[in-house]
């Protein structure tokens, strides 16, 4: 990292953008922990396999469930743990790691700006603005996920790159090594492909390298970055036994590979997705016409550089089928940085475009409220979504009025950005909790394990329970239906968790609890009525 980077000398532009930066990250953080709760199947698993852990004492092997667990890797699980260790055990510390992990990618991407443009004052205070305003780094950054972490080691191992190709080996060994075994640790060799294509293409970006010595360096660092990753695994391989350490060393790699080809979806499904994980930026005429000029005229070494850690991303998982938005969180300070480049700092207008798309989607909510009015007996207080709806109907039109008045754009649309996601989450903020919150079902389940019944599980069990409801045994998972019944045949003491698509298959079932989950319903049954609803009686 720049040495002569810290707080005390950012420019006021700067420090300006990073505070808007950060009570946006801080407002939004305080949004998702009112407006969503924990939610399945992804971070209540995660948030379990840490409370699994804790419980143990294992600091080496996850556990799902009872059972080793080798999909993820284990450092925000024990990055949960150390906040537990420190605070006590809680919801709200794992639901920070994300947030913590998100300001401390703005600092970085600021210090990524300076180096790579060291005489365009003003430029990473524009890059911070829009990282920080694009709707799926705002979810993210706000969800108990893996995603943003690697975006942070990413950007260490940028840092590491630029080291090394300003000649300084040795920290930019260290940097990058650090930034790959941390990103192993993280969520799996996919840091790879997040860091060394820009270390491949460095001849491009920065010519006049000299290649031996060049990936020489990049093997080094490579070699560190396994090293620190094998620290983990090798121990936890022999702790958690043969199918365990196989998976971790040959399994899951391989089978995700297949898994990635086996979900289908076309070369092209990002293209219509961009709009959405990037607004309100990709929405705002000013970027096209600038990223434009940008890409047309002879491309300086910043530029090639994004491009070289951007596009690599992109275009591998386009050719992967099996895709998902949230593969792509790493690349987005890189286009931060690239919509900064494009963008000149007094750039106005334009800011009627995301304020129309964000009208529109408010008037849907709305609508979709009003349509469900008739059929409530107090329409007015049963209809949470219909005030936030509205509320963002207004501000958004103002803040586009606003945007063409105000003598720099970013931070009106950074605001309405946020807003839009905080008042969309606010309208939904029913709804993911009925259909999201686990809490409800994890509790009754606890209290039937505290009494000495088993609980069983239809289907396979992501672990969505165990945080929950602090459990402390595991529940007995069985996916095939048949079986299912004919294990709570013959342990008629236990109880079972099912799941619907139609609440109406529950119709004169007597259920102790029922809850929706995932768009269908959840419900924990005595072992005869599980019986009868599985065997279609």
């Amino acid at each position: 990292m720049n040495r002569n980077f810290s707080m005390a000398n950012l420019s006021s532009t700067e420090r300006r953008a990073l505070v808007l930066a950060l009570v946006v990250l801080a407002a939004l953080t305080g949004v998702a922990f009112v407006a969503r709760p924990m939610t399945p199947i992804d971070e209540t698993r995660y948030i379990s396999v840490a409370w699994e852990m804790w419980l143990r004492g294992d600091w080496l092997v996850p556990y799902k469930n009872g059972e080793p667990y080798s999909h993820k890797p284990p450092l925000m699980m024990w990055l949960f743990q150390i906040g537990w260790a420190i605070f006590g055990v809680s919801e709200w510390w794992p639901r920070l790691v994300s947030p913590l992990f998100s300001a401390a990618s703005l600092f970085l991407t600021i210090a990524l700006a300076r180096r790579l443009w060291p005489d365009e004052s003003g430029l990473g205070a524009r890059a911070v603005t829009v990282l920080a305003s694009c709707l799926l780094w705002i979810f993210f950054s706000t969800s108990a996920m893996f995603d943003v972490m690697l975006a942070f080691f990413t950007l260490l191992g940028m840092h590491g790159i630029l080291s090394l190709a300003e000649g300084r080996s040795r920290p930019g060994i260290v940097m990058l090594g650090v930034a790959i075994g941390l990103g192993v640790l993280a969520k799996g060799p996919v840091i790879l492909l997040h860091t060394l294509p820009a270390a491949v293409l460095a001849t491009w970006w920065n010519p006049g390298l000299a290649w031996k010595r060049w990936f020489a360096s990049i093997l080094g660092a490579v070699l560190l970055g396994a090293a620190i990753a094998l620290a983990w695994a090798i121990p936890a391989g022999f702790a958690g036994g043969d199918e365990y350490r196989r998976a971790i060393f040959w399994g899951q790699t391989a089978d995700r590979m297949v898994q990635s080809f086996a979900h289908k979806r076309p070369l092209w499904w990002y293209l219509p997705l961009l709009p959405v994980m990037f607004f309100p930026w990709l929405l705002w005429p000013p970027l096209w016409r600038g990223l434009h000029r940008l890409l047309r005229a002879p491309l300086d070494r910043g530029t090639r550089f994004c491009l070289a850690w951007m596009l690599p991303v992109v275009i591998a998982f386009s050719l992967i089928s099996g895709k998902q938005m949230h593969y792509l969180i790493p690349v987005f300070p890189a286009f931060g940085l690239l919509a900064a480049r494009a963008l000149p700092g007094d750039a106005r207008g334009g800011g009627w475009l995301p304020a129309l798309v964000a009208t529109s989607v408010a008037a849907a909510l709305a609508l979709i409220a009003l349509a469900a009015a008739p059929s409530l007996k107090n329409p007015l207080p049963e209809l949470p979504v219909l005030w936030p709806a509205l509320l963002l109907m207004l501000a958004a039109p103002a803040l586009g009025l606003w945007s063409a008045r105000a003598r720099s754009v970013l931070p009106v649309l950074a605001i309405l950005g946020a807003l839009a996601v905080a008042l969309i989450q606010g309208a939904l903020s029913r709804s993911f909790h009925s259909d999201y919150d686990t809490q409800p079902l994890a509790a009754a389940i606890a209290a039937a394990q505290a009494s000495g019944r088993p609980v069983a599980n239809d289907g396979f069990y992501h672990d969505q329970f165990h945080f929950a409801g602090r459990l402390r045994k595991p529940l007995v998972a069985i996916e095939d239906e048949g079986t299912m019944a004919d294990w709570l045949e013959q342990h008629p003491e236990a109880l079972a968790v099912v799941y619907v698509k139609n609440e109406k298959r529950l119709a004169g079932r007597r259920a102790i609890i029922v809850h929706g989950y995932l768009g269908g319903v959840a419900a924990l049954l005595e072992a005869p009525e599980a019986v009868a609803l599985l065997r279609g009686r």
